[in-house]
């Protein structure tokens, strides 16, 4: 096979699947907690925060695990590269939007959830441990 032709794998088969599940209950508990104690707009604004991470993150994920095996070991480096790069764009680009497009915003519930959120991914060894020894 050659080793620009991607092997796809589905995404709930990725190594990376638990952490993007991980993060998406997060957020998606934090933003609902948010909407309950402190209003829709605390609600709608820890979502947003959220989702600039978690898309981003599935950007990544779908960018970086495209190609496996030891002949792509090239292609695999490139495309984490790109996969990192085209990350923190769309980081910016979701920021960007969500402070010049939505309004009433609550700036402290946006990053409360976006910092929140991040900390999986700092937790992310623990979590595809399981999945990497099966």
């Amino acid at each position: 096979m050659d080793a620009r032709t991607p092997q796809r794998l589905p995404l709930h088969r990725l190594p990376v699947f638990p952490v993007l599940i991980a993060q998406l209950v997060l957020l998606l508990i934090a933003a609902s907690l948010l909407w309950l104690s402190r209003g829709s707009v605390a609600g709608y604004s820890g979502l947003c925060g959220g989702l600039i991470v978690w898309l981003p993150n599935l950007y990544f994920a779908h960018k970086a695990f495209r190609f496996s095996g030891a002949r792509a070991a090239q292609a695999i480096v490139r495309s984490f590269y790109a996969g990192e790069a085209g990350k923190l764009i769309l980081t910016a680009v979701l920021f960007a939007l969500t402070f010049a497009g939505v309004k009433p915003l609550e700036p402290l519930a946006v990053f409360g959830v976006f910092l929140l959120t991040q900390t999986v991914g700092w937790f992310s060894p623990l979590l595809m441990r399981k999945r990497l020894t099966n």
